[in-house]
Formats: structure tokens, sequence, C-alpha cells
């Protein structure tokens, strides 16, 4: 390779070579890496205050970092010569030891970058309950730390039932629901489900015998709609799986669980505290409607997916369009569906618009004239990937209240509109793509207002 026409390349050549280092950078793992003093000092304020104090590290030829593994060392070594990290450079088994390095050495540009690259690459691949139960072992819990929140975020959109038990860490677990616990944060798991996944996880390391039996005793959301019957049995172990779950119970809000879900499944196993249990009956007895929300947080429109002339107010909450919007413009929610099972959640047109239309469709289709999904428009025209069903219920104006019932299970779905259910839809054509997004399109003066699914009276 020729000199001289690329500082970058050039610089690159430096990386860890012993011909042109003058100090042994020692890590956690016991790896030696090797560097030049001068430009570690001028890129990082750190280095420089570490080699140049006129303390020992000063005139020594070695430095140790005893919390520094080598895989995030290199890492900060290609950032701290080049300016930049390139994308094969990272992957899922060194990101958050480079993040923890990026941190410990105050390099913030290095942090954003990493942030970035982690986002980018979620969309495609999403492990991100492997790296939140990797970040929360080497850094404490903080609600400042850009990437934990953004692992957060991305796991908070995924159905806990569809994570195998051995991706998420109970800290991880910890982590993600004291974030999210009676906060406004987008969260796509029933509290039932947050439970379940909580006891059957603290079950699973204490002991094979405790998790089977918790398996078995804690049946899914669905059994249960589909009346399966569950025996109550003996739980083994019974007081250490009651000790591990207890630091996730202060984080699951029981009052959002239906309460014969509480008296005929969850009490009888006798793992939550008694306290707890009678607090939860006590606020229902007080309550008008015992059985609310099953979900925490609330759905929430997505700022990075969103038309340039679109407004997102309110937290997330509501998406308005300004009024030099004449043409209707895309927005999509931020919950990923990605799974099976059904799902539900609420569109109010606070403010219609001459035309618009409100549905799910697949990622990066939301914004076509055709999307690949299944829509209701303004005039009450549904429409089916290319197809359309002509007065499917009557048109949509100001105050209307639409329920999404998407079934991934029957590739159906359904409206509920002002609280009259209307007929479930096949999806047309058999390539069913594996993710969906709530969508919406809208010009002036529309405002739509999205929710988790609130339960109401419905008629069929």
């Amino acid at each position: 390779m020729t000199r001289g026409y690329s500082l970058e390349q050039d610089l690159s050549l430096l990386i860890n070579n012993t011909k042109y280092s003058d100090i042994e950078i020692l890590c956690e793992d016991g790896k030696k890496l090797y560097g030049c003093r001068a430009i570690l000092a001028a890129r990082s304020e750190l280095f420089d205050s570490l080699l140049y104090n006129g303390m020992k590290e000063s005139f020594e030829n070695k430095i140790s970092f005893p919390k520094i593994n080598s895989s995030g060392m290199k890492i900060i070594l290609e950032y701290i010569y080049t300016g930049l990290i390139k994308k094969e450079s990272l992957n899922k088994n060194n990101i958050i030891e480079a993040f923890y390095a990026a941190d410990f050495f105050q390099l913030t540009a290095l942090q954003e970058n990493i942030v970035r690259v982690v986002n980018n690459t979620l969309e495609s691949e999403n492990y991100s309950p492997e790296l939140l139960s990797n970040i929360v072992e080497i850094m404490p819990f903080i609600e400042d730390n850009i990437l934990q929140n953004l692992l957060v975020e991305k796991v908070a959109t995924i159905p806990l039932n569809t994570i195998e038990f051995d991706r998420l860490s109970i800290a991880g677990l910890q982590c993600l629901l004291s974030f999210t616990y009676k906060k406004a944060k987008s969260f796509a798991t029933p509290e039932y489900e947050v439970f379940r996944y909580s006891a059957i996880l603290a079950a699973k390391q204490v002991s094979n015998g405790a998790f089977k039996t918790l398996m078995r005793c804690l049946p899914t959301l669905e059994q249960i709609k589909n009346s399966i019957q569950v025996e109550n049995e003996p739980i083994t172990d019974h007081c250490k799986v009651t000790k591990e779950l207890e630091p996730l119970i202060n984080f699951i809000d029981f009052n959002q669980i239906k309460g014969k879900i509480l008296t005929d499944i969850i009490e009888p196993l006798g793992i939550i505290p008694a306290k707890t249990i009678l607090d939860v009956y006590r606020q229902k007895a007080r309550s008008l409607n015992t059985d609310f929300n099953e979900i925490r947080g609330t759905q929430f429109w997505d700022e990075l997916a969103c038309g340039s002339k679109l407004i997102i107010e309110e937290n997330g909450k509501v998406v308005s369009a300004s009024n030099d919007c004449h043409t209707h413009q895309g927005v999509r929610a931020k919950i990923l569906i990605d799974s099976k099972g059904i799902f539900e959640w609420d569109f109010i047109i606070e403010k219609a618009c001459k035309w618009f239309w409100v549905g799910v469709c697949a990622p990066g289709s939301f914004n076509n004239d055709e999307p690949i999904g299944w829509a209701l428009s303004s005039g009450g025209r549904y429409y089916n990937s290319g197809n359309y069903l002509e007065d499917y219920c009557p048109s949509l104006g100001d105050g209307t209240r639409i329920t999404v019932h998407l079934d991934m299970n029957k590739k159906t779905c359904a409206f509920t509109v002002n609280g009259t259910r209307y007929p479930e839809v096949l999806y047309c054509n058999n390539n069913l793509p594996s993710k969906f997004y709530p969508v919406a399109s809208l010009c002036y003066p529309g405002r739509f207002r999205i929710q988790s699914h609130q339960k109401l009276d419905v008629i069929i």
C-alpha cells in the first residue's frame, strides 16, 4: 500500500504495531496490546493524565487497565488512531466492552458512534436481550446511559414470551422492568406475561425442576383464552424461587392483571408476598374498572419514521399534520410486531382530514400508495395489500375510536369502530411478512392519537 495518500490508512498501520510502539497496554483478560504514548495522550485526556503525570506511569513502558478487556481496547486504539470505527470491527461480542471502554476513556463521540451502529444493526438482527444482559453486568443502572436506554427501548418492543429464557438475564430483566415501571414508555408485553416470564426465569436460576414446574403451572395468555386448564402443584425449591423472584416483584404492576388470573393462577403458587396480593385486591375493589389495561406504558409514534410535515406531540402519543401538509404523509409506531400472537391497539381520530388511513403494514412500505398489510380508510374502505373491500364500515370522522385486532397466528386483521367490531379479513397473499408496525397516513388538519388497547363494551 502506497503511503502518503490517506492519513487514515497510514495511521491505521500504527494500531497495535510493536515496531512503532513505545508502551505495552495490559488488559483485563491478560492480553497485551501496543501503542504510541504521544498519540494516545493527544487523543485522550485520560491517557494524557496517566502517561504524562510525572508519576511512575510516565517513565515505565507498561500500563495496566484491570477493568478493560482486549476486545474493548482494540476498538479504542482503532478510534484513537483513525478517528472512526469500521462497521465490521463491531459485533455483538465486543459492542458492550467497546462502549464501556469508550466511557472509561471519556470518548463521547465514540460512544455515540457505537450507539448508532447498534441501533442500525438491531433493525435487521435483534439481539438486544443479550446486549442488555451484558451491559448491566459491567455498568450500573443509570438513566443517562444512552446505550442502556436504547437497549431497554428495543427489548421493550419485543413480547417477552418470544424471548428464550437463556437470552435475558435476571439483572437484564430487572433493568428493563425498573426503567419501564409505571412510566409512559412503549411496552409490548401484557403484565401477566411479565409476571410469568419473571417467575419462570427466576425458577430457571434455581433448578431445572423448579423451571419445569413453573412452565406447567403458568399458562400463557393465549392458553388462558383457549380455556386450557392448569393443575396446581407444589413448586420444587419453593423458597429459593421466591427469593430469586423477590427483586423483580417491585417492578411488576399486579393491578394490571385480571382478578381471575390473580385468584386462580398466581396466588395459589405462593411465591408472591401476601401483602402484595392483598393490596391489589383492595385496589381492584375500589376501582370501577378493575381490568382496564393489561399492558404497561403505551404505544408511541416514532419520530424517526415520520413524514417531514408531521408533528409528534405529547411525548409520542399524538401525531398531527402541519398546516402546509396538503398531501398525505405516513408515520409508524415504535412497537415492532414480529412474532406469533394476537395484538391489539387503539387509534383515536381527534381531528379528521379529507382522506386518511390507519392500520398495520410491513417495514419500508407504509409510505407507499399500496402498503403491504391491512388498512382502514376514512371512507370506511378496507385495504388488504392491493385488494379493497368497499363499505367495510361507516365513514370515520372526528372522535372516532378504532381498535386494531391483528392475529398473526391466523393471518387476519379486524377493526372495531366506535364499539362495533367488523369482520376479520385474511391476508390475501401467501407470503405474509414476518414483521409489521402500526401505521397511519394523514394530512392537514389531521390529528391522531395511538394507545394500548383499552377494553370497552364491544358490539359484535
